[in-house]
């Protein structure tokens, strides 16, 4: 018997998911970052974790996005033979339809993340297609469908190696974890792929992580096999690491680690590598013919009572209106801050223009001087909202632009998630600047903070313009003092002495 599925039934149903997917995260994510909360010792990473779990709370109660990157689309396909399509658009097609009708929806606009040339102009599709689609052919009746929505922070860290085949796949992680940094917004998840040839790991890798967190269940019962011992094995060493939530140092830097293998030739040992972030979103569902899937929202039952909210005690307000290279050089390490005023924005595209526009001699469409700038992207706002989703983007991506700003543009202090490289941090130092962090994976609790928003360059960059807010106690922490010092160090390598003086067990 055939089974028949309608165009419209799919593209309904991926429309769904992706909404879905912006403001649900999976009920085994929270529960085990949950764990993980309750057993931080790092203060820093207690309270970032606290404004992970705040905001996912908040965004499946308003359903807005959990972080302002909304991904590019992965669809996975397990088409049964014994199946057609009612159609006849091909199912890239179809898919990128789902995306669009999902992407454009009034009532929850999603960010178009997507660039149609990826070398030359760069221009926004407008609609976050084409998405990424992977089809298996598998005997069956019904169309096994798993749609994830990957950020670019966490998918810019994939890594790949063809090691020899002797080579120790734990060595080969442990190295390369520390090099991948927190841009991908740890505490997430690991997926690793062995085996097959190199476009076969990389796709078990991202496959592996559509897989349900379930580490905590997997310690309490125990291995069964050489496979979950590996997975174990890795999960423990590369919590002691240190490197912690948002690589500011602590006990919980990875939730759980999947592994998928494949045959592959006797010369080869290909492994991929890839992070799943704090927005970790994936869905899973079934089309038997018989409609669009019926996707069910999880229970707020799910999330641990935290809230989080502003600790006036222990951080200190400042008055960006007023700001001076005096008051920023007094600011120390991991000292948490509550920012309230006007404020720039700008991220990748800005600053090229930025740079070129300086090159030329070109007067900037805005005055930088003892200004603080917020490497951002914003979702579009619906309702009241002033501006949607306003999390940070990762900064490393600025620092070849980092000198310029702090040198030419009179800017004072900069704002994003994870660390600095090399490069910034001097300029930084030698500038007497600052760079200060804010949780990724905390978008919409960000957003909350910013009470006017409004574009003041470049405005047909779409997201990547430059906006001003004007901000009310907006949570950050300084991770980059005016000497250089980085908490993106220290904190990593403070835990990781700590870890390695504490019984496994009690960090489990």
């Amino acid at each position: 018997m055939t089974t028949i599925i309608k165009e419209n039934d799919l593209i309904q149903s991926i429309a769904d998911a992706v909404q879905f997917i912006s403001y649900y995260h999976p009920a085994d994510y929270i529960q085990h970052l949950a764990r993980a909360y309750d057993l931080e010792e790092s203060p820093a990473a207690k309270d970032a974790i606290a404004q992970i779990l705040t905001n996912s709370r908040m965004c499946a109660e308003g359903h807005r996005p959990i972080c302002q990157d909304t991904g590019v689309v992965n669809v996975f396909l397990k088409i049964g033979m014994g199946v057609r399509f009612d159609t006849r658009r091909g199912m890239q097609e179809l898919c990128d339809e789902g995306v669009r009708q999902g992407y454009l929806n009034p009532d929850n606009p999603l960010r178009a993340s997507i660039l149609s040339d990826p070398l030359f102009t760069r221009k926004n599709t407008r609609d976050n297609t084409p998405c990424i689609i992977s089809v298996d052919l598998v005997a069956g009746d019904k169309v096994d469908v798993q749609v994830a929505a990957k950020g670019g922070g966490s998918e810019n860290k994939s890594k790949f190696a063809m090691l020899n085949p002797s080579d120790s796949l734990i060595d080969w992680v442990l190295k390369t974890v520390p090099q991948m940094g927190a841009g991908w917004c740890p505490p997430g998840m690991l997926g690793i792929g062995v085996g097959g040839t190199a476009e076969k790991a990389m796709l078990m890798a991202k496959q592996s992580l559509m897989e349900d967190i379930d580490m905590y269940e997997l310690l309490q019962r125990g291995p069964q096999n050489k496979l979950e011992e590996l997975r174990i094995e890795i999960y423990q060493k590369v919590n002691a690491l240190g490197i912690g939530a948002q690589g500011l140092g602590g006990l919980t830097t990875v939730l759980d680690v999947k592994i998928h293998t494949f045959p592959t030739h006797a010369a080869s040992k290909p492994v991929a590598m890839i992070p799943n972030c704090a927005a970790t979103r994936h869905v899973h569902f079934e089309l038997d013919g018989s409609g669009p899937a019926q996707l069910t929202p999880p229970s707020l039952s799910d999330w641990p009572d935290v809230h989080w909210a502003p600790d006036y005690n222990k951080s200190l307000q400042v008055d960006l209106n007023t700001l001076t290279r005096e008051q920023v050089a007094a600011w120390k390490p991991g000292q948490t801050l509550l920012l309230s005023g006007k404020m720039l924005t700008g991220r990748d595209a800005a600053h090229k223009r930025i740079h070129d526009m300086l090159e030329k001699g070109e007067q900037l469409p805005v005055d930088f001087t003892n200004r603080v700038i917020y490497y951002v992207g914003p979702v579009d706002p619906v309702r009241e909202e002033v501006v949607g989703p306003a999390g940070p983007t990762t900064a490393t991506r600025m620092d070849s632009f980092t000198d310029m700003m702090l040198e030419k543009t009179g800017l004072i202090s900069m704002i994003g998630k994870a660390e600095r490289g090399p490069v910034a941090i001097e300029s930084i130092r030698r500038h007497g600047s600052a760079y200060l962090m804010a949780v990724g994976g905390s978008a919409y609790l960000v957003s909350k903070a910013i009470r006017a928003a409004k574009v003041v360059g470049f405005e047909d960059l779409g997201m990547e313009a430059i906006y001003e807010f004007d901000v009310q106690d907006m949570p950050v922490t300084v991770a980059v003092d005016s000497t250089g010092t980085s908490v993106h160090e220290t904190g990593p390598r403070e835990w990781k002495a700590r870890i390695a003086e504490i019984p496994l067990m009690a960090v489990q």
